[in-house]
């Protein structure tokens, strides 16, 4: 930053640009930081994105569940397809690896351009295969908290996989092991839930306020929806008014309009929304990106104001990522620029159900630590 005959010169600034709440905003980006924000600034810059009142900014967009480390065989992709092609700014990944691959994904992200981060699975093995919780011997407390130690910036959550097809017969033992670690480690907890056992019920009463259940909205037997009554089971209401932290985590099968419609009836919102991405569910859906899983929240009947926060403030939240998540002063400089246009779009979720919507999210640029992406 300089002075230039009395005005201040920025390297970017971004003018009229429109706030989910339809406020006009300005930019100004020095480096790596937000420099200045306000709805008319004076100043100038080396760089400028007049947006003309046309397109949406707000703080990037924080996918806080993909899977991306990839040398992975089964759920793998690249983190920049995942994150900054897609508008994206920082993405998570949710325990791809464990305490035995952890520094090899830590290594060849050096050269991505996307934000990234990591939960550490609590078996050491990472998602090599399925089952990585059905052998209670690859959880190892001392490896986790190694790893979590060599890697403080890096690591910013655990991860538990609580499904019959990972924990074979040792049901709710692997969470319970969790728990534990967390207390050493004092970082959030993320759990994956899907078929029984564990029940979900069970699962639940292990958790506490600011613990994070992900695949919130999956219409499988065991998960928050009563079919028969076609409402939300009675447990998952109290976990959520405990302070159970509800992630979408779409998925390749863990998104359904009916559960995401009733919940929201019942006023049971998610606090973050996630895509679950790997590579085929974002090749060949029903996934495919943010925006479109943004758009399915839309046609849940949520509004744009409502959803931008659940991708930016509040998975920053989450995770404690410092200087993201927000448009402010001396916050990070990343954000996301994208286009609410009209259009009909048939959107379907993780079991064949569509809906159709007329709204249509299209980013057209993510600028990432001041550094920017056309889309």
């Amino acid at each position: 930053m300089y002075e230039k005959e009395g005005m201040t010169m920025y390297d970017i600034l971004i003018k009229n640009g429109r706030t989910p709440s339809r406020e006009t905003i300005d930019i100004a980006i020095q480096a790596d930081k937000i420099a200045e924000i306000g709805s008319n600034l004076e100043v100038e810059a080396q760089r400028v994105i007049d947006l003309h009142g046309d397109s949406y900014v707000s703080a990037g967009w924080i996918d806080d569940h993909v899977h991306c480390y990839e040398e992975m065989d089964l759920y793998y992709d690249s983190p920049d397809e995942q994150g900054y092609k897609a508008g994206v700014t920082t993405i998570i990944d949710a325990g791809s690896t464990g305490a035995e691959n952890m520094d090899r994904f830590h290594q060849l992200l050096k050269d991505v351009k996307t934000n990234v981060f990591a939960m550490i699975n609590i078996s050491k093995t990472g998602i090599v295969r399925q089952d990585e919780l059905s052998d209670m011997r690859n959880i190892q407390a001392e490896l986790v908290r190694e790893k979590v130690k060599a890697f403080p910036a890096f690591i910013v959550g655990l991860k538990a996989r609580m499904s019959k097809t990972v924990v074979g017969d040792n049901d709710i033992l692997p969470l319970e092991e969790a728990k534990k670690i967390q207390q050493q480690v004092d970082l959030p907890l993320m759990v994956h839930i899907g078929s029984n056992p564990p029940t979900l019920e069970t699962i639940l009463a292990e958790l506490e306020q600011g613990d994070i259940v992900t695949h919130c909205f999956n219409g499988k037997a065991n998960g928050i929806f009563d079919k028969e009554n076609h409402s939300i089971k009675n447990f998952a209401k109290e976990a959520y008014e405990k302070g159970i932290i509800f992630d979408v985590g779409h998925g390749t099968d863990s998104f359904n309009f009916d559960v995401a419609e009733a919940a929201k009836a019942e006023h049971i919102t998610p606090y973050t929304i996630s895509t679950d991405l790997y590579h085929r569910n974002r090749e060949s859906g029903p996934v495919y990106d943010m925006a479109t899983t943004l758009e399915k929240l839309l046609a849940v009947g949520y509004s744009l104001a409502e959803i931008i926060p659940m991708v930016t403030s509040h998975p920053a939240a989450s995770f404690k990522l410092k200087g993201k998540g927000e448009l402010k002063k001396g916050a990070d400089a990343d954000i996301t620029i994208f286009n609410v246009g009209s259009g009909s779009k048939e959107l379907v979720d993780s079991n064949g159900n569509t809906r159709t919507i007329n709204q249509l999210i299209k980013p057209t640029t993510a600028i990432i630590g001041g550094a920017i992406y056309d889309i």
